[in-house]
């Protein structure tokens, strides 16, 4: 077979739906006949391009390199023959910010093949309080912020806000630390271990790591307070410099453990936010959608995220 456009369409459509029936129904085909597509282009290409669980399908490493490729071939052949109005300006711009997130990259990626006549101007603000600020100033559009259940962003009526993925807090841990063998890390067993910790987020970080603690029943000895280049963190931590408290979705590194916290004591859920009066809700709902296809790429690539989400959560929900 040669792969054509209706191909593209339906891998698109299943890694942003996340299952073959639900991208089934938005295409208007029936499920078998999206599955049978999907087992032709995958032999055609030779290897598997989403792995199979109980709560959907997510791409797999190559799945997703093929799906960003089509989603850049689509918005190519979409433009062939187009010119933009007479009088129009061809791209208009949309300032957005984001705090310290891995699917940030993915995000813009996915909004520039869906909006090619939207320029995104991205800047990096670490405290979602800030991000706030900003938005309520008109200094930007849009927004990936971060908060804390219980402890949800407050803002004023000109902002709105639509939660993408609320996920759990793991720990990284070196490879040779004493519970390596351990499927999941209580947080009391690390009682007496030195922790890296982010500064203040202004949404509610890092009291929410001491009140676990609280919890478990210790309050941490030695505290680093880190927030630079995450290959300078691994670094320390490889070298057994301490642990810290990372997003499910690290991939796994040489010399570090990503293990889950028994009891999931810590989340944090991930924000779009934006203005209204800029952004209307055609762009925002690409956004959103953008943002939550970069998690589920994001989650196929962390081994130690998949196997705990296979018995306990599913992306999106």
């Amino acid at each position: 077979m040669e792969l054509e456009l209706r191909h593209l369409r339906v891998l698109c459509a299943i890694a942003d739906a996340g299952s073959v029936g639900r991208a089934a129904a938005q295409l208007g085909y029936s499920q078998p006949a999206v599955s049978t597509q999907l087992r032709r282009i995958e032999r055609h290409l030779g290897e598997e391009l989403f792995e199979r669980g109980p709560s959907g399908v997510r791409p797999t490493r190559y799945g997703a390199e093929v799906v960003d490729q089509a989603r850049d071939v689509l918005t190519r052949a979409a433009a062939i023959g187009h010119r933009p109005a007479a009088g129009r300006p061809p791209h208009r711009t949309l300032r957005m910010a984001a705090t310290n997130s891995p699917m940030l990259s993915g995000t813009v990626s996915r909004v520039r093949a869906r909006l090619p006549d939207l320029s995104l101007a991205v800047t990096s603000v670490y405290a979602s309080s800030r991000i706030v600020e900003l938005l309520e100033e008109g200094a930007v559009d849009a927004a990936i912020a971060a908060d804390y259940p219980g402890m949800e962003l407050r803002h004023s009526a000109g902002v709105r806000h639509r939660g993408i993925v609320t996920e759990p807090t793991f720990v990284a841990l070196p490879a040779r630390h004493r519970l390596r063998q351990c499927a999941q890390v209580h947080l009391a067993d690390l009682a007496d271990d030195a922790w890296f910790v982010t500064p203040d987020d202004g949404a509610g970080w890092p009291g929410v790591f001491y009140d676990a603690c609280t919890a478990a029943g210790f309050t941490p000895l030695t505290v680093h307070e880190f927030l630079g280049d995450q290959t300078q963190l691994q670094s320390m931590i490889a070298d057994g410099l301490g642990v810290s408290l990372v997003q499910p979705t690290l991939r796994p590194v040489p010399h570090i453990l990503v293990k889950p916290l028994a009891g999931s004591p810590l989340w944090c859920r991930y924000v779009l936010v934006w203005r209204p009066d800029t952004v209307d809700d055609a762009v925002a709902e690409t956004l959103l959608e953008s943002a939550l296809a970069a998690y589920r790429d994001l989650v196929a690539q962390a081994p130690h995220l998949r196997t705990w989400a296979s018995r306990t959560w599913s992306v999106g929900a």
